[in-house]
Order: structure tokens, then C-alpha cells, then sequence
């Protein structure tokens, strides 16, 4: 019979419960290092494999989700005798997703990945992160499945904008910022998806064929910044192959160099219907998350029969279970569960729209912007700018309350709902129209050019709104706007010399009619109060500043892949798992760590606008450079608002030569808001890893005269300055 004193004991330990008068061993508890191990120890052999899996948590094919389970992505089942909560997981990086609306609930959208990484300004994302951790706690969820970590490779990529950029340090500092600010609400963050997700085409079966060094230089490197800055409790493996395994079950990437080199101290998910075997334990697998998408449930009865049967696996569970324990613990699932409680929409839709605002790029401006009060006539066209503004398709989809303004269907199927091209409940034209009330706005939904240019000739301005709809599942076979939006936008432009087009696109696009415009303005998918952001930015009440975190090619030729790789073999799958033994080899080898800007300065070939790119109602100037040696070296010069209204820049620094001879590399970036004739010094942390290379397993600086830079873009680079640094390598 066991004591009363003994049980209490145990429960306070669970529940890491501290006494005024703590015993060095309840004091230790509070550790989450060793309330992990000590939970761990107290559990049955049923109990160890209960954190191991967890289900979808959403009604598909033959699968109930069991009575009073939250519906959303996942959920993992607790241990109550112990303490440990269940885990209730949803997806992602923008916001509560809306599953189809199976909750009968709305959410607050945050703009697209690209349109928070266009804002250059980690605080901005750490405080969105905070606002959909906050939003996801008053639901129930404890567990927020972002972010998108992935470096943009293709501009074709189907998950393009649920990513950040094409730079591992502006991703990872990004991303980074984004992981601490849903952790500080006790919510357990993830990042995604490990590693090298570039693609959809063929993506459960489809293999990233890419050098260690090339990896670790560029989509590592992203993951392993993010990690640093945000400590996140889990990492989500990709679909994917990477050098021949599955992301899920690579030896190589999840023991090797997630948790052996890292140090990462969290646990492994898979990804939804990633897992393939057993083994994906042995190989550094913690968790199968949405065990019925697979072929069976591995990581359950079977583990726990193999586990008593071969001490690889024993040990192994008891790791699985203490890294799983360790997270909860380390960002305070257990202390801090989720209330359901009222949302303030209103206070974090003004959050949604901050981060559009300051994530939407000026790409062209003829003098038309901003829209000054002679503008008496306006047509709006196109782009359902009367209903709403495009959300991306897939798992990440979020809705506010009321759902979408459109939705129309893609495909049918069990992923109907997901997988709709679908409006956000914020209507730029609405926004225009009270923005200028005195003004004559009309709107012509762009189906018909003739009409279409019958509505612009007779207008001061003519703005046209053109969408790119992307989701997770499928990539976009081109980069022209779809529908036939490119020769509306040339008729249109044609019709009258004031058009300004307005984009809201899920990755890089072509432009034919560029020359023709007046004024092009970057949008992406710009979220709960999309409308009104672009409506402030049109009529100047918000100076944008912006800036391209991808680089927009002239054409398809430029790309290290002109033709996406599976395109003209395999019918568009969003699942796609393929056939037993399928698989699609693609060589990221041709560019390896050159992603991006730096494929276009390795090629020499000028871009349609580069990363960086963004431009102002007012202008900057940059003065001299000067580089502090150090472990950290840092960059110190001044931004002037050389213009007449107040403004931010994004000050950036580039490394543009070593002793290996010329390259370009972004090694640090500061966004400052400026008044008129302000000064401001900038000391900018250059991040040695981007200096230096991967060298035989170790970063490694060989001593010589390195060159840097400031400059306004990748390829706008002014003030330089050389300095010698000494040999590292660590």
C-alpha cells in the first residue's frame, strides 16, 4: 500500500509544484530538465508511448475524433495521473487556422510569411507571434504548429508564402522572433518543415539532393538562427527526401545534426502522414502526429513492444518522452493551460494590419503615389477588391469570424474546403471608398478587358487589383498571373497612363506590362485587415518601407530550374505520396548555399526587382562604413531621412568580398524610422556564419581582407569599407 506522504510527494513533483520551504530535490524539480526525467521514470510501459502519437484531430475518411476533442490539427493525449496536460495542437505561422470552419469560429489572419518577412523587423514579429499564441490559448489550443522556417528556392513553390524569404539570416532572425513571441504566452511553437521544403511537386516522395555544405550554409543555417533566438519547443520534419531519406527518419539531419551538433535540447514531430516506419525512432523521430494518415500507427503498441524487446528502442522511448516533457515544461504548457475566454478582434486585427503595412513593397512609382484629393474619379478593378483580399490554400488558412467574403472551389474531395481560393472579410474597395469619400469610386470585376477599359479611360486613376492564389499541396506551373490578369492589366494601362496595379500574390511573379504602369505596389496576402493597409499605403496616411524578401526574376530562364522539376510528368497531387518506391531527384547542388540574390550576383544577371528592393514616399542616405573586428564584428553607419516626411528605412549590410574572391551575402540589417533630416547611427551584429563557410565540419574563416557594404537592396549596394580579419574556426 503506498503512503499518502509518497503520493503527495509524486504530485508535486508532476505538477513541479515549489514549497516556501523547498527540499534541494523539489527545487531541482522546477527544472525542466529534471521534471522531465523524474515524470519519466514514474511512468507505466502503457503510459511511455502516450506522448509518442497523437491523431488529426479533424473528421476525414473513416476517422472519429472522439467526443469533446477540440477539432484542429492534432491532439496528443496527456497523462492526468501525472500531471502532463494533452496537447492541443493548430495550425500555423498566420493564425488560428480555419479548417473548413468545422468549429463554427473565426480567427485574426496575419498577413502571408513573405508579407511578415517584407516588414525586415523581428519586434513586429514577435509581438504577431504573441497575438496568434494569445488568440490560440482563448480557443484551447496550447500547441501553435509555425513557423515556416524554409528558405523560397523556386518561385514556383506551393508553401511560398507560409515562408519568410530566400536569406537564412533574415529568416532565421525573422523566424526566430516570430517562435519567442507565440512562446511567451506558454504556447509550444514549432519550426518548419525540416529541412529543405521547397517544393510540393511529388512531396512526400520527392528527394533534395543538396552537399553538406551547400545545406548547411543556407537552409540550415536558417533553422539553426531561428532555433537560437526563438527556442522553440518542437521542429517539424518535411514530407520530403533529403539526400535519400525521409526528412522524418534521417539520421543524418535529426540526430546528427539537429540534436548532436545543435545541441537541440526540444523533440521531433512529423509532419501530418510523414512517417514510415518504426525505425523513424531509432533515426530521430519523437513524435507521429496524425498517426491515421500513415500506413499504420508505429509509434504505439509496436514501440512499446520493441522497446522491451531491444534496448536501442528502450532507450530511445525514454528520450522520446523526456525531450516531449521537456518542452511542455520548459514553455510552461503545464503552468499556464488554455482558458476559453472572449478575443479581442479589433485590438489584434490592428496588429494584422501593422504588420501589412509595413510588409507591403513599393515597387513602382511614377509620381501617382500617394493618391492625392484631384483624384475625383477612381475605377477599382478586378481581384474581388469589392468582397475581400486572397488567403493562401492549405493548412495554414486562416478566416475570421463570418468566414470568407469568396470562396471558389479548386478541387473536390476531402480537402475540398482547405484547398478553396478564399477571401479574407476585408474589402479594399470598401476601404477606398471611405478613405475618399468625395470621390467618384466605381468598380468593374475585370472579366470583361472592354469593360474594364471602358471604366479606366473615364477615370482620374485606375487601380487594378491581380492575384496569384497558392496553396500547400500544389506549385504554380508558371509565374504569369492567372486567368488572363496580365492582359488586363496591359489593356487597362493602356486606357489610362495613371494605372496602379496592386498585387496580392503568394510568391514572385513576371510583369509584361511593368513599363506601362504608373505604380505597382507589392500586397502579397495581406490578412485580417488587408483592405484597409493597402487603402492607408495608396493614399499615403502610411509611408511604405517594405522591402523584398525574394528576389523577382526577369523570366523563367534565370532560375536555376527553368522548368520545375515533376511538372511534365506528374498529375498535380496535394497528398502526393506517389507509388511505392517513387521518387523525383532534385539537384539543389546547381545553386547550393547561392540561393536567391546570391544566384542572380554568382550569374551575373540583373533581376526584374532584387531582394532588399523597396521603395519610399521619402529617401535615405547612407554614410560611411565601419567595421568593429571581433568575434561578432559590427557594422556602424548612419541612415539620414534625406526627404520631406517621416519614413523607415531597412538598413543593410552585405559582404561582397573575401579572400576567396567576390560574393554577396547579407550579414546584418536594421529597420529605423526616421523624420525628416533625422540622423540616426546604426550598429548592426555581423553574424560570423554568414561570413564564413563550412569547411570539413566546422564554420571556418580564413584570415585576409574582407569587403562590406550598405546598400538599399542586394544590387543597390553604396558606402564600402575593407578590413582584415583574422583565421577562425569553430
Amino acid at each position: 500500500m503506498v503512503r499518502a506522504g509518497t503520493m503527495r510527494r509524486h504530485a508535486l513533483l508532476a505538477m513541479g509544484t515549489a514549497l516556501t520551504t523547498a527540499t534541494p530535490c523539489l527545487a531541482q524539480a522546477t527544472d525542466p530538465d529534471a521534471r522531465a526525467a523524474a515524470i519519466e521514470r514514474q511512468m507505466t510501459d502503457a503510459e511511455r508511448v502516450t506522448l509518442t502519437h497523437g491523431i488529426m484531430a479533424i473528421p476525414f475518411g473513416d476517422t472519429k475524433v472522439p467526443t469533446g476533442v477540440l477539432l484542429g490539427a492534432g491532439r496528443v493525449e496527456g497523462i492526468p495521473r501525472l500531471g502532463v496536460p494533452a496537447l492541443t495542437e493548430t495550425d500555423a505561422s498566420l493564425g488560428v487556422a480555419y479548417i473548413g470552419g468545422l468549429r463554427g469560429d473565426g480567427a485574426t489572419a496575419l498577413p502571408s510569411g513573405l508579407a511578415m518577412g517584407a516588414t525586415w523587423d523581428p519586434a513586429l514579429l514577435r509581438r504577431g507571434g504573441a497575438t496568434i499564441a494569445g488568440e490560440a490559448q482563448a480557443k484551447g489550443f496550447n500547441v501553435l504548429l509555425g513557423g515556416g522556417i524554409n528558405l523560397v528556392r523556386d518561385p514556383r513553390g506551393g508553401r511560398n508564402f507560409e515562408y519568410l524569404g530566400e536569406d537564412p539570416l533574415h529568416s532565421g532572425l525573422l523566424g526566430g522572433a516570430a517562435v519567442a513571441g507565440i512562446q511567451s504566452r506558454h504556447v509550444l511553437a514549432t519550426v518548419k518543415h525540416f529541412a529543405i521544403n521547397a517544393v510540393e511537386t511529388g512531396r512526400q516522395f520527392h528527394n533534395a539532393i543538396i552537399g553538406d555544405a551547400a545545406l548547411r550554409m543556407s537552409d540550415l543555417l536558417a533553422f539553426e538562427i531561428a532555433i537560437e533566438r526563438g527556442n522553440p519547443g518542437s521542429v517539424m520534419c518535411a514530407y520530403n527526401r533529403v539526400n535519400g531519406a525521409s526528412a522524418c527518419g534521417n539520421d543524418a539531419l535529426l540526430n546528427g545534426v539537429l540534436k548532436r551538433d545543435w545541441g537541440y535540447k526540444g523533440f521531433v514531430m512529423s509532419d501530418w502522414g510523414a512517417v514510415h516506419g518504426l525505425d523513424f525512432a531509432l533515426k530521430g523521430l519523437d513524435q507521429q502526429s496524425g498517426a491515421q494518415l500513415d500506413a499504420r500507427l508505429y509509434f504505439g503498441n509496436e514501440l512499446s513492444a520493441a522497446a522491451r524487446r531491444d534496448p536501442r528502442y528502450a532507450t530511445r522511448l525514454t528520450e522520446m518522452n523526456r525531450r516531449i516533457l521537456r518542452a511542455m515544461f520548459a514553455v510552461g504548457v503545464d503552468a499556464h493551460p488554455p482558458v476559453v475566454a472572449p478575443i479581442d478582434f479589433a485590438a489584434n486585427a490592428r496588429v494584422a494590419q501593422d504588420v501589412a503595412e509595413q510588409g507591403i513593397v513599393l515597387l513602382r512609382n511614377r509620381g501617382v503615389l500617394p493618391l492625392a484629393a484631384k483624384a475625383q474619379r477612381i475605377a477599382v478593378i478586378g481581384g474581388y477588391a469589392d468582397s475581400g483580399v486572397l488567403s493562401g490554400g492549405g493548412s495554414s488558412q486562416v478566416q475570421g469570424v463570418g468566414g470568407p467574403a469568396v470562396a471558389i472551389p479548386t478541387i473536390g474531395g476531402p480537402f475540398a474546403a482547405l484547398l478553396a481560393q478564399s477571401y479574407q472579410r476585408s474589402s479594399p474597395l470598401a476601404a477606398i471608398k471611405a478613405r475618399a469619400p468625395k470621390a467618384e469610386v466605381v468598380f468593374r470585376n475585370g472579366r470583361y478587358i472592354a469593360d474594364a477599359v471602358i471604366a479606366a479611360k473615364q477615370a482620374d486613376v485606375a487601380i487594378v487589383f491581380a492575384t496569384q492564389w497558392m496553396t500547400e499541396g500544389l506549385d504554380a506551373p508558371d509565374l504569369s498571373l492567372p486567368e488572363g490578369q496580365d492582359a488586363l492589366i496591359a489593356a487597362v494601362a493602356q486606357a489610362n497612363p495613371n494605372t496602379i496595379v496592386v498585387l496580392e500574390t503568394g510568391s514572385q511573379v513576371l510583369m509584361p506590362w511593368l513599363d506601362r504602369t504608373a505604380a505597382v505596389i507589392e500586397a502579397w496576402y495581406p490578412g485580417a485587415r488587408g483592405g484597409e493597409a493597402i487603402a492607408a499605403i495608396l493614399f499615403g496616411d502610411v509611408n511604405p518601407s517594405g522591402r523584398l524578401p525574394v528576389t523577382f526574376p526577369a523570366s523563367v530562364d534565370q532560375l536555376p530550374r527553368p522548368k520545375l522539376p515533376g511538372s511534365e510528368t506528374l498529375e498535380p497531387d496535394f497528398m502526393g505520396k506517389g507509388t511505392p518506391g517513387q521518387t523525383l531527384d532534385i539537384d539543389y547542388d546547381v545553386e547550393g548555399a547561392d540561393v536567391g540574390y546570391r544566384w542572380f550576383a554568382r550569374r551575373q544577371a540583373a533581376p526584374l526587382f532584387p531582394f532588399g528592393f523597396g521603395l519610399s514616399y521619402t529617401s535615405f542616405a547612407h554614410g560611411p562604413l565601419t567595421i568593429v573586428p571581433g568575434p561578432t564584428p559590427v557594422a556602424r553607419f548612419t541612415v539620414t531621412n534625406t526627404g520631406k516626411r517621416e519614413g523607415a528605412e531597412v538598413g543593410q549590410v552585405y559582404l561582397t568580398g573575401t579572400p576567396a574572391g567576390a560574393t554577396t551575402r547579407l550579414v546584418g540589417f536594421s529597420k529605423v524610422q526616421l523624420k525628416p533630416g533625422e540622423r540616426r547611427v546604426l550598429e548592426i551584429p555581423i553574424e560570423p556564419r554568414v561570413v564564413a563557410t563550412w569547411q570539413d565540419g566546422k564554420w571556418t574563416m580564413a584570415a585576409g581582407t574582407y569587403t562590406f557594404a550598405t546598400g538599399h537592396s542586394a544590387t543597390d549596394l553604396d558606402t564600402t569599407t575593407r578590413v582584415a580579419l583574422p583565421a577562425r574556426r569553430w
